[in-house]
């Protein structure tokens, strides 16, 4: 059996797993010690996994693998952001991200990994570095889940402690790879893989409204953001194409996340990059305000980090704090996303595996 026909154990998500095993000749909760040998363990070889049969550790030698993720290249940003570039069996990259939060005294309190779920992306947001790649690859569940121990094990180098959160923001939109991105939802959180609380991890989208429903349904409940950007459907189509098409735009995308509120009981985010004079004046605010009140949330308001060949530019921090006031006078939770690793190109919109 040659290599390029091995079963790779990281493309299954924990139910695919244990099929697997059950196809093999194995009870169900092998998969279980699989999991937990290859993600929370971290080996690199079925033989390795001394609680399995030694007949079925040869069967899988025979007939599996297990795939690493590893880095290519690794960036250090002054601000200490890292951003890893990655290679693909395929011979693609993508790039992931973690990013420090420090308090005061500058003891770090947050590590968060920025994952990719796919290679490039098909929405074609005019102001994302990927986007104008286009779609190239889906990831599969393990090469999702890969990036956050890899980026777990730089956190822990670099920092002294592991990673703490999870958000899909990074190359891609995560509800066209949907399969392979519950997948590794459930592998993050399973406790025999990596055993993160599911209330650590975000999953971002441009508005796939079919795909919000679904969502509403899916073990473990995380979070999640909507991208917004901008307040009404003309605007949103001009730097946003996937807004044209008519099932994309913002009144059946509410309606989609009033569905998923009221299914999870869980709120969501506005995400909301600030261009100037495009998408930041009081009637913005205002109609941005009115979308709010019709879904449980808050807004994340976005400082736009530059991309080679894009004319937008970022708000001013006098409009910003206007922008910012006439939201809380509507009584509107708000938030200010700043820029981290923009001299290493790993800041929000400007990934693209460079």
């Amino acid at each position: 059996m040659g290599a390029s026909d091995l079963i790779d154990v990281k493309a299954f998500g924990p139910d695919q797993l244990g099929q697997m095993v059950e196809t093999m000749g194995q009870p169900r909760w092998r998969a279980r010690q699989i999991m937990r040998w290859v993600y929370a363990k971290r080996v690199q070889s079925f033989g390795e996994m001394t609680n399995l049969p030694a007949a079925f550790r040869t069967e899988l030698e025979r007939s599996s693998c297990i795939s690493q993720v590893v880095p290519d290249q690794i960036k250090y940003a002054q601000d200490r952001t890292i951003k890893a570039l990655v290679r693909l069996p395929s011979g693609r990259c993508i790039e992931t991200v973690l990013i420090p939060d420090f308090d005061k005294a500058g003891t770090v309190r947050r590590l968060t990994v920025c994952v990719s779920s796919q290679v490039g992306c098909a929405m074609g947001c005019t102001f994302c570095a990927t986007g104008r790649m286009g779609f190239q690859e889906n990831l599969t569940c393990g090469q999702i889940v890969d990036q956050v121990v890899m980026m777990d094990q730089l956190a822990i180098r670099n920092f002294g402690r592991g990673i703490t959160n999870v958000v899909y923001m990074g190359m891609g939109e995560p509800m066209l790879n949907y399969a392979n991105v519950v997948s590794s939802l459930q592998l993050l959180t399973h406790p025999d893989a990596c055993g993160l609380s599911r209330h650590r991890i975000t999953v971002s989208t441009v508005g796939i409204a079919r795909r919000i429903r679904d969502f509403a349904h899916v073990e473990p409940r995380v979070g999640l953001a909507f991208s917004l950007h901008a307040p009404n459907d003309d605007k949103r189509a001009s730097i946003m194409p996937v807004s044209r098409n008519e099932h994309a735009r913002l009144d059946p995308i509410i309606e989609a996340l009033q569905y998923y509120t009221q299914t999870t009981k869980n709120t969501v985010t506005f995400e909301y990059c600030m261009f100037d004079g495009f998408n930041d004046t009081g009637q913005d605010a205002r109609d941005l305000a009115r979308i709010c009140h019709r879904v449980p949330g808050k807004v994340n308001l976005i400082m736009y980090n530059a991309v080679p060949g894009v004319d937008l530019k970022r708000t001013s921090e006098a409009i910003l704090d206007r922008f910012i006031a006439c939201l809380v006078e509507r009584g509107i939770t708000v938030t200010v996303r700043r820029s981290r690793g923009a001299d290493i190109a790993a800041a929000c919109g400007q990934l693209a595996a460079a």
